[in-house]
Parts: structure tokens; C-alpha cells; sequence
């Protein structure tokens, strides 16, 4: 995937969320003017990629509580250079999670979700922004998540349940699409 290709992706992406679609042109703005935008060394903005991880009967979130950030999160990271960003997403839920990749299922090629937050400073880095651009994925409940280094903890949430680890207004846009989502499948 080159950059060219995220740039098709953030112009197809649709959204009934007012602040997101200003998200949606920034990102597409900022990646128009900076090649180098898939790189963390980039400042004070960066492209990252990430996952909603849904169950198979779409009833329950993956979250994760980061260590760095001490806050719930959906798996996902840096780039690291690599314009792939759905490649991203998903090998950044692999990591997270401590599953293997193979049972990381995209259900959808286009976004999910955009949104562009503040990171605060830590250790040597300054505070900056993350471009998140997030995919849906599915991962069966069943499974065990091991987690990694980067979490506390990693469980599966019930949707009425989710803003109780966090309530931030991406989430709630993600729940939202959830629930909708939801609703299509039951028709």
C-alpha cells in the first residue's frame, strides 16, 4: 500500500459524525503534505493504524488497558514507515493481543473510524498527535488473549458496558457503529 492508497481510503469513508469528518479532511489534508506521515519520528503528527474488535455476534468489545497511557483502549499502533496502514491495524492487534494474526479477521477494507487525539509527552517523546485510522475486526471470544508488555490487562467488554472503561467521544462513535452494524445484521 503506498500513501496514495490511504488517501482512496479516507475519501471513501462516509460518516454521519460531524467531528469526524472534519477528522477525515485534516487526515486527508496533513497525508496530501507529508510522504513521511507513516513515520513516529514525524512531529508533532503521525499516521497510526487500529482495530474495533468485535465478537461473532457482535455483542462484545476487545478492549485493552495500556500501560503507558493508564487508559482502556482498542489494540492499535505506530506505523513504524509502513504505509500499509491495514497491515498495520491488524499486525498491531496481533501484538496486543498476543494472538496470532491468522485469527484476526478483517470483516471490512474501508475505515471504520478516524480520529486525530493528543498524546502527551513520555519519556523522550513530546507531546504530539495520533492520526488513528481504525478498521473492524473480529476475533472469536473463545479464544485466550494473552496480552503483552504493552497492557495491563486485555478482556472483552458487553457493549452496555464499554464506556464504563472509556467514555471518550471515539468510542462512543465506534459503539455507535456497533450497535448500527447490530441492527443491519438483525434485519
Amino acid at each position: 500500500m503506498h500513501r496514495q492508497e490511504l488517501l482512496n481510503l479516507l475519501r471513501d469513508h462516509n460518516t454521519r459524525f460531524m467531528d469526524e469528518s472534519g477528522y477525515v479532511q485534516r487526515a486527508i489534508s496533513y497525508v496530501e503534505q507529508h510522504d513521511n506521515c507513516f513515520y513516529r519520528e514525524l512531529w508533532p503528527v503521525h499516521v497510526t493504524g487500529s482495530a474495533w474488535v468485535i465478537n461473532p455476534d457482535r455483542n462484545r468489545i476487545l478492549m485493552m488497558h495500556h500501560k503507558k497511557h493508564d487508559q482502556w483502549f482498542q489494540p492499535g499502533g505506530h506505523a513504524d514507515g509502513d504505509a500499509d496502514i491495514v497491515r498495520v491495524a491488524l499486525r498491531e492487534t496481533a501484538e496486543e493481543t498476543g494472538i496470532d494474526i491468522s485469527q484476526v479477521n478483517l470483516l471490512d477494507l474501508s475505515v471504520f473510524d478516524v480520529d486525530i487525539h493528543n498524546i502527551p509527552a513520555t519519556g523522550n517523546e513530546p507531546q504530539h498527535k495520533h492520526i488513528d485510522i481504525r478498521f473492524l475486526v473480529e476475533i472469536d471470544d473463545n479464544l485466550i488473549i494473552p496480552g503483552n508488555d504493552e497492557s495491563h490487562q486485555v478482556l472483552w467488554v458487553s457493549l452496555y458496558e464499554v464506556a464504563r472503561y472509556n467514555n471518550n467521544r471515539s468510542t462512543y462513535r465506534m459503539l455507535e457503529k456497533t450497535r448500527k452494524l447490530r441492527n443491519i445484521l438483525a434485519a
